[in-house]
């Protein structure tokens, strides 16, 4: 009898936290849909041969209606249904709600490449280097068409779409290297737009960043393009009261702003990265709308450089990696990428 090979498997390897919960999720509906398949056929032949004619003038009799059995046959798909429902919702949460103290690893996609960057500033290209046993959240856009980041083994998988962020996580639970695939056709070189995912044990993880430091993180990158573009002359540390003539932008992030409509958004990464390219967009309470776009100026890269750099400014008094840096009027850098009539990509919104 012929052998199937030794590395032919039925499913990919559950190499993550979250690979046993969507597998669980899985069979449970593969079981439900075989089920009720060989009882519904089971039900058709069995039913097609008792209650065959068996003369050309036989009438059959009148069957009267039952309500138990109409309840029933209601009841058990209802519960059935249900039950598909508040599993599905429970491990959709699960994958959606990003721990706070994840690892963050910026990921952008571009005909037919994934390149990545490690919050230290090590910089990969269709490989990526994570620790096994650690939270580690992907902040991921394009630079082109959509694309879809897809790790079989760890049963996660997001659109990666042109013009704003998305965010996946994973907690990889084995060493060893996966494969990475673009899962949405994106072009002529889209069945070769692949990579690898290198699980690492911590000591090894911690190994490797050390031998790959030579480069500046995206927090220090997002500072050199802040100070470059001129943010540091309009976002103050103090906003306003600093004679600053845009918003503060130290300790934004994550919290909510007070728009001149009166509406109230969150400063995530998509509100940062919208006031940067369209800063007319949404415009902050007592604020004018003096700030340039700097649609075409800076890369997705950059963008997600100067957010990074956005993420770690802390407020006066605070300590943070940026913060720590700047000093007086630099430090008014404290203010992100954009400052308004000079140049700062974070303008009148932060």
């Amino acid at each position: 009898m012929q052998q199937f090979p030794s590395e032919f498997k039925l499913m990919p390897e559950q190499a993550s936290t979250m690979a046993g919960q969507v597998d669980a999720l899985y069979f449970y509906l593969v079981g439900i849909t075989l089920f009720f398949t060989v009882l519904i056929v089971s039900g058709i032949i069995f039913f097609a041969v008792k209650y065959r004619r068996r003369s050309p003038y036989e009438i059959p009799r009148p069957i009267a209606g039952s309500m138990k059995l109409e309840t029933i046959w209601t009841l058990i798909p209802f519960l059935i249904a249900m039950s598909i429902f508040v599993w599905g919702a429970k491990v959709y949460f699960a994958q959606y709600r990003i721990p706070k103290d994840a690892l963050d690893i910026y990921v952008v996609g571009k005909q037919w490449m994934w390149k990545m960057q490690h919050p230290t500033g090590q910089r990969e290209i269709n490989e990526l280097h994570i620790p096994m046993g650690r939270k580690v959240r992907l902040t991921m856009t394009t630079e082109d068409v959509i694309h879809s980041f897809y790790i079989p083994d760890f049963r996660v998988k997001m659109d990666v779409v042109p013009g704003r962020y998305t965010q996946m996580w994973f907690d990889a639970t084995k060493p060893g290297r996966y494969h990475l695939f673009c899962a949405e056709y994106c072009g002529m070189n889209h069945s070769k737009m692949g990579g690898t995912i290198v699980v690492m044990r911590p000591d090894e993880y911690q190994a490797w960043l050390s031998g790959n430091a030579s480069q500046m993180s995206p927090a220090q990158l997002g500072e050199q393009h802040f100070q470059n573009l001129g943010c540091t002359t309009c976002h103050l540390n103090g906003g306003r009261d600093a004679g600053g003539r845009g918003p503060q932008l130290a300790g934004i992030f994550g919290k909510p702003v007070q728009l001149e409509t009166g509406q109230t958004v969150i400063a995530d990464e998509n509100y940062l990265r919208e006031s940067i390219l369209n800063p007319g967009a949404k415009i902050v309470a007592g604020y004018s709308a003096i700030m340039p776009t700097y649609q075409g100026q800076v890369t997705e890269e950059q963008l997600l450089q100067l957010i990074a750099y956005i993420k770690s400014l802390t407020p006066q008094g605070g300590s943070g990696t940026a913060a720590a840096s700047a000093t007086s009027n630099s430090t008014s850098a404290n203010t992100n990428a954009g400052a308004q009539s000079s140049g700062s990509p974070s303008g009148q919104r932060r």
